[in-house]
């Protein structure tokens, strides 16, 4: 396993690529646009997966599966969803394949086999969702319906990155049906702090909440509520949405219900939902130009244990004392290894699990044995030390909260230092030019404002904060007057 990467001073985008496929994470596919994530880039989709099902549940929602296929009528029932879509779809016309007549060995579409309506294989699935629903509700008693699905969805994306923009990915979404408005907002508000709690207790990722402005709002809803992180090259990156979507897609697809007054009324809906691309936020929140930095939270090995051995007598002896730390740290639940492959040497075995981020490794040697001790290494600092054998457990599980506390406050301290407050356009550009980060500005409320900051920065506004301080100021581009501050950030 190569470890040497480009570094992130000098091309943070090669860095990152190369350091996704070095440490095993995933690589692109036999199909333009995907990507193979491979098992322990797999491995962290899951343990981020556990704890978000885990979260979802403990709030009162279930999981239901929905088919991949969405008919073409469903998909244009919503105009917006529709529109916003419309240009990332993949789309199927046929449903079989024959002999090609003119090549032999190769095979065609038979052109007898058209569907009689294309499906779209779906971006989202408001609308095959809400078809569903419409069978399911009748009164105020069947409210509401809290369902989320663990899926995959594809997006015809032309330019791609692993984890970070795939024309497939993999993600969940959740789909709720409500009796009323302020219970319906309620819930995207709540799901919005659940992935915020999850991005800062399990990624060790601050984040910032806010609403999106309308034109960056998800199409079809009312009001998109987002957290927003911050990565090591000064650009955001949209860590997680959750939507309002009022009663649009229940107008589109005729989902009324009984209120408990006998009237008929439209059910109210939220939809949110955070992918694979999670798995990207955190290779670029915390790592460095050694690899992976894995908070111990997300880490599918939190502790390895690397043997260092001449004979396999010694083996034999380090074997038993490291097979006991293991029933041990599992008895307290964390994840660990013992890594006792003869086909490596031990330093290409360290540079793996520095390359992988791994928060902790300990090396036992014959002479650990004669000493009871074993040189404990954290990946987060780098620094390593001689420790005792005994109480050795507690210590793990002490420096494993460590380690993740202070990867959390590394990332905020970054975060909080690359935001600036500016008040002119000049500043604006500066800023954005030379030190990055997100950009505290006055705003005037209008689309074409931000359309035209956009078309000369490239920034965008990335949300209106939720704890967003009133303040009277002028507009940072047309001088306008403006209520309060918004962030802007170039973004991936």
């Amino acid at each position: 396993m190569s470890k040497n990467l480009t570094s992130r001073a000098e091309d943070y985008s090669k860095w990152y690529n190369e350091l996704v496929v070095k440490a095993d994470l995933a690589e692109n596919s036999a199909v333009r646009g995907c990507m193979v994530i491979k098992p322990y880039g797999y491995a962290i989709w899951e343990k981020m997966q556990a704890e978000l099902d885990r979260m979802f549940k403990e709030t009162g929602h279930q999981n239901a599966y929905f088919p991949l296929f969405v008919p073409k009528s469903l998909f244009e029932a919503e105009e917006k969803n529709a529109e916003g879509f419309a240009k990332e779809c993949a789309v199927v016309t046929h449903y079989r394949l024959q002999n090609d007549p003119d090549n032999p060995g190769k095979l065609r579409v038979d052109p007898e086999a058209k569907l009689e309506e294309e499906l779209v294989v779906r971006p989202t699935s408001e609308a095959i969702i809400w078809s569903t629903y419409k069978g399911w509700i009748q009164s105020y008693r069947d409210l509401p319906i809290l369902i989320n699905q663990w899926a995959n969805v594809v997006r015809w994306e032309m330019r791609t990155r692993l984890f970070l923009r795939t024309a497939e990915f993999l993600w969940q979404e959740g789909h709720t049906a409500h009796e009323t408005r302020s219970e319906a907002l309620a819930e995207a508000q709540l799901m919005n702090q659940v992935y915020a709690d999850f991005a800062e207790n399990f990624m060790a990722i601050p984040v910032i909440q806010g609403v999106k402005t309308e034109s960056e709002r998800f199409a079809g809803a009312e009001e998109t509520y987002c957290i927003e992180a911050l990565m090591q090259d000064g650009k955001a990156l949209q860590a997680g949405t959750s939507h309002f979507l009022g009663q649009n897609f229940a107008k589109a697809f005729d989902v009324k219900f009984t209120n408990n007054e006998g009237k008929l009324d439209y059910v109210w809906a939220t939809s949110w939902g955070v992918s694979t691309r999670l798995v990207g936020a955190l290779i670029m929140t915390h790592s460095d130009d050694k690899g992976l930095v894995l908070p111990p939270n997300l880490a599918p090995i939190q502790v390895v244990i690397v043997p260092i051995h001449k004979t396999d007598d010694q083996l034999k002896q380090i074997g038993d004392v490291a097979k006991n730390l293991l029933t041990e740290l599992r008895s307290k639940g964390i994840s660990c290894k013992y890594d006792d492959r003869t086909t490596q040497r031990p330093g290409a075995k360290f540079a793996q699990y520095e390359l992988q981020g791994v928060p902790l490794r300990i090396a036992i040697g014959p002479k650990d044995l004669e000493n009871k001790t074993v040189e404990l290494a954290r990946r987060d600092t780098l620094s390593k030390e001689n420790v005792v054998l005994d109480g050795l457990v507690d210590k793990l599980e002490a420096l494993l909260a460590e380690i993740q506390e202070t990867l959390f406050k590394k990332a905020l301290n970054f975060r909080n230092s690359h935001i600036t407050e500016v008040d002119t356009f000049e500043e604006f550009k500066t800023v954005l030019e030379t030190k990055t980060g997100f950009i505290s500005a006055h705003w005037d409320g209008t689309a074409e404002t931000e359309d035209k900051i956009k078309e000369i920065t490239k920034a965008t506004i990335r949300c209106i904060p939720l704890d967003q301080k009133k303040e009277a100021g002028s507009c940072v581009f047309t001088g306008k007057p403006s209520t309060g501050r918004v962030l802007f950030a170039k973004a991936y």
